[in-house]
């Protein structure tokens, strides 16, 4: 069992040395907060609330609240896609829960896709995105957005 020791050790040496990055390998950056995808089935993009906030933001209001985001078309023109050139938007939350949106609705200027309140963060019950429709319905303005999937 001695004479293979070093061997062992030897073994040992080269699989650690494996599995080691080499110094001229560049460390990869990951975000680790809240993303939102964008997608029609060949252009994916992933936005974080700072990127959002690089965009043209403006304001809209939801049952008494006053929301800023992106209007979801100028979104959408940012991720690649043609707003004019799809037929429905659909919004999946973290939960699961999903609404679709007709170009009557994703075309309106004031449909956006929010990430703060105007007097602050969103709540804990809307985080990390959400939709806001002002004169549509509850179930459209969709809480925990984390994906928009263009439909053509």
């Amino acid at each position: 069992m001695k004479r293979y020791a070093p061997l062992f050790f030897l073994l040992i040496c080269v699989l650690i040395a494996c599995g080691s990055p080499g110094s001229d390998e560049q460390p990869t950056q990951s975000y680790s907060g809240p993303i939102l995808t964008v997608t029609d089935g060949t252009i994916e993009k992933i936005y974080t609330e700072e990127d959002l906030r690089t965009l043209p933001t403006t304001e809209a209001s939801f049952e008494d609240v006053a929301y800023l985001g992106v209007v979801l078309s100028v979104l959408l023109e940012d991720a690649g896609i043609d707003p004019h050139g799809i037929r429905v938007v659909k919004a999946v939350a973290s939960d699961g829960f999903s609404a679709n949106f007709e170009s009557d609705l994703f075309l309106l200027p004031d449909t956006l896709v929010a990430f703060a309140r105007v007097d602050g963060p969103l709540s804990e019950e809307e985080r990390p995105f959400r939709m806001v429709l002002p004169d549509q319905a509850g179930s459209f303005n969709v809480r925990y957005l984390i994906k928009l999937q263009a439909i053509p």
